[in-house]
């Protein structure tokens, strides 16, 4: 009897430990009271919907399409259906308790059973949701009898509430199909006849709102790490600790505590709380239009999988001699998070220390830990200067292997320098970079990672760190030219940029098309065109070729020859007018003024500083001629809205544009770039001859390419002063090539046609001018540049 009753004693006492283990790692997360407010107002706002208003005609268009489904799925709409059932929560809770889950079972039939209950409730106060019969047009509409439709679906309130509260003990492979189980239930129950969208819908939402509620009420596991939990998990590891402390890190960063054990040892523990790794579509989208092969990270399933993953490159790395704080275990707290144990090195991060601090035998010592890395093919893909550590002796080590790879490809490895390249350049500058790298990597390592100085090659953590594109074209010319290698050029057939063009022009061309009164009516107008007037559009299209090389010629301190200068504009005309954002316009002059002995930096700056005067042209007549017009009554049948609600919309613009230019973003993106090239125009106004070849000609380039539409109107009789003309097209080109279309497909000609219309062309003869003058003037120049294009590049020009 002794002995039974010590084991009877022993049992309640470890019951009683398990119990308290359970409760550390149970916590509420504050969060979910915001979830249970959206939740209860979308709750609310249909039962108002479904009580005060009648069937929505799109909501019963839906309703029809479900009913379009083939007969053959029934059965299997019948099956989800049962998973919102007492069936379903039966298995549900039965599946949870086979895999000794005891409290999600729990929760799962509290949940479904309160949530049934809930939707009954709504369903006798809310009432049925009546249709008249003669709405319902298709004969195969399921009829929902003389009461009409349930409100809200409790088949859809059941399986969400179960898959809200069964989320924190899924991983989320599981998760999601948990939550798309509960929005097909919702669906099945609209197919089947039984409810209408908005009532499955809410029901979606009524669902969440009782796991959230019970998740706040009961809790749930991975809501909290105590220090209490990460003790037990690391006395159960046999870590025997006797002090945990948790460390003070930023918001977003990973939990930590700094422990103390018996045998002496200083550790660091890390909470692992979420896959890092998770890549949302756009980031995917920018990889699969990168214009190399750049490797992501390795897919990981859970967080704790994630955890083995750093332990097993930690280890790697430390045995290929990398300094890097050894990992002394991987565990996991009871129905919480997984724990990365590693030994505590005293130090601080690279980005703790000050400018000065950062001296030359600094930068040699972490170049030599990225040696390390690529002798032994591990990738970091991390090397940012949080994840660099000085320790108290001075030396350096690397941190944080979440994203690294064992085994790496030399692509991959390449990859981590240039990372590394953009962390330092961003502390130190580009030339301590680069001559640091010199002297610890080989020209071969160097060069293979210029291909990854770009920013699509990028992760976003590391792109950050800098300020501007440019300043990326500038570490890599330097390195270029530090190791005697050739710039790598980066073609990419397709960006995303295109696509968003391809939307735009599709937007831009439902513009245009209406305005063509009927095609016989242009067709027409082409028969009789003047064919000495298109000559004269061709003459001014090339002559405003010419006037863009003076342009470019005053923009460059560097003196340029005017006849190659010349062609290498008309070899523009191709490149330039055939790719989204004229990109095309900037590579060639860069590449031709690199030929001159430029400088990449420079040459840069001055296309840059040709963009900013062209633009300040482009601004100023816009302006002066707008107003011009208005004042000469040339304009017909516009109107400018007046009252309070211009004047507040006006205000709301100001503010929103005050806003978005005081904000970091708009100080990064619009301020500084705007500073930046008024800083370069000032010179140039101090040095007459500049002034005038770079304002002169991008002035002359507007003006022969206005005239270019003007004459081609003339081929068609139509007498506009040549003053409005010059108007319109200047607005036009200036606001259609904002689109990141080719040439501004589309929308230049939409706004031009529409610019001639408001000053009296016929819209006929508008539209068809408006294409006459850019087939002649804009595109016809691209079959010569093309040739030239070649011309120059067969003689090295570019």
């Amino acid at each position: 009897m002794g002995g039974n009753d010590e084991i009877s004693a022993h049992a309640k006492t470890d019951a009683a430990s398990g119990r308290r283990r359970i409760s550390l790692s149970i916590g509420r997360r504050p969060g979910d009271l915001i979830f249970l407010a959206i939740a209860g107002a979308v709750v609310t706002l249909c039962s108002l919907a479904a009580m005060n208003l009648a069937v929505n005609p799109v909501e019963l268009a839906i309703y029809q399409q479900f009913g379009k489904i083939p007969a053959a799925s029934i059965r299997v709409w019948r099956v989800l259906a049962g998973t919102g059932s007492w069936i379903g929560v039966a298995t549900a809770t039965a599946l949870a308790l086979y895999f000794k889950r005891v409290r999600l079972g729990v929760y799962l039939a509290t949940a479904g059973t309160l949530a049934w209950a809930l939707a009954q409730v709504m369903q006798r106060f809310i009432g049925d949701r009546p249709v008249p019969a003669e709405l319902l047009v298709d004969p195969t509409d399921r009829l929902p009898g003389a009461a009409g439709f349930d409100f809200p679906s409790s088949s859809a309130a059941v399986a969400a509430a179960m898959a809200a509260v069964a989320a924190p003990y899924l991983t989320v492979k599981y998760r999601n199909l948990a939550w798309a189980v509960a929005i097909l239930v919702g669906a099945a129950d609209v197919y089947l006849g039984g409810n209408l969208p908005l009532g499955a819908f809410a029901a979606v939402f009524l669902g969440w709102g009782v796991g959230t509620i019970l998740h706040l009420v009961l809790g749930a596991p991975g809501r909290r790490t105590s220090a209490e939990a990460v003790r037990h998990a690391l006395d159960v590891a046999g870590l025997k600790p006797i002090r945990v402390l948790p460390i003070k890190t930023n918001r977003w960063g990973p939990l930590q505590f700094a422990v103390d054990t018996s045998t002496g040892d200083r550790l660091r523990v890390e909470i692992v709380r979420r896959l890092h790794r998770r890549a949302g579509p756009w980031y995917r989208l920018r990889r699969l239009l990168a214009s190399l092969d750049v490797e992501d990270e390795p897919r990981l399933s859970t967080t704790y999988h994630e955890a083995e993953h750093e332990a097993f490159v930690t280890l790697f790395a430390d045995r290929a001699g990398l300094r890097t704080p050894p990992v002394v275990s991987v565990c996991e707290t009871e129905h919480g998070s997984p724990l990365l144990v590693r030994r505590q090195v005293e130090g601080r991060r690279l980005t703790q220390l000050d400018s000065t601090e950062i001296n030359e035998s600094l930068l040699d010592g972490i170049w030599r830990q990225v040696a390390i890395l690529s002798t032994a093919r591990i990738a970091h893909h991390d090397l940012r200067p949080k994840n660099i550590l000085i320790d108290t002796a001075g030396d350096v080590w690397l941190l944080n292997f979440t994203f690294g790879t064992v085994s790496a490809a030399p692509r991959r490895c390449a990859q981590d320098i240039a990372e590394a390249l953009v962390s330092l350049a961003a502390l130190v500058g580009v030339e301590r970079t680069v001559w640091s790298a010199r002297r610890t990597l080989s020209p071969g390592q160097l060069e293979a990672s210029l291909a990854y100085l770009q920013p699509l090659a990028l992760p976003r953590r590391i792109r950050t760190q800098i300020d501007g594109r440019y300043v990326l074209t500038d570490l890599r010319e330097t390195l270029a030219d530090t190791i005697d290698r050739p710039i790598p050029t980066f073609r990419s057939p397709l960006r995303s940029s295109t696509i968003l063009g391809l939307l735009l022009l599709g937007a831009a061309v439902y513009v245009l098309l209406p305005q063509l009164p009927g095609l016989h009516e242009v067709a027409g107008s082409l028969r009789g065109a003047h064919w000495g007037w298109l000559i004269a559009s061709v003459i001014a299209g090339l002559l405003a070729i010419l006037m863009s090389s003076v342009s470019i010629i005053g923009s460059s301190v560097s003196p340029m020859p005017f006849w190659r200068t010349t062609a290498v504009q008309l070899a523009a005309a191709f490149t330039g007018r055939t790719t989204p954002g004229g990109v095309g316009f900037f590579g060639v002059n860069i590449a031709f003024m690199e030929r001159l002995g430029i400088r990449r930096a420079h040459a840069v700056g001055v296309t840059l500083l040709n963009l900013a005067a062209t633009g300040a042209v482009s601004a100023l007549w816009c302006v002066i001629g707008v107003f011009a017009l208005g004042s000469s009554g040339v304009l017909r049948g516009v109107s400018i809205p007046h009252g309070w609600p211009v004047l507040a919309g006006a205000a709301g613009a100001l503010i929103i544009a005050g806003v978005v230019i005081g904000s970091p973003l708009g100080r990064r993106r619009l301020v500084r770039p705007t500073l930046a090239m008024a800083r370069d125009l000032l010179p140039v106004l101090r040095n007459p001859v500049r002034a005038i070849e770079l304002f002169g000609g991008a002035g002359a380039y507007l003006l022969f390419s206005g005239l270019g539409l003007a004459t081609s109107l003339a081929a068609f009789g139509e007498r506009v002063p040549v003053a409005a003309v010059l108007v319109v097209f200047v607005v036009a080109q200036s606001l259609g090539h904002l689109a990141p279309i080719p040439g501004g497909l589309g929308a230049v000609e939409s706004l031009m046609a529409a610019g001639l219309s408001a000053v009296g062309v016929p819209p006929g003869a508008a539209v068809a001018a408006v294409l006459t003058s850019r087939l002649l003037t804009y595109w016809l120049p691209v079959l010569p540049g093309i040739a030239t294009f070649r011309y120059l590049q067969h003689h090295g020009t570019i």
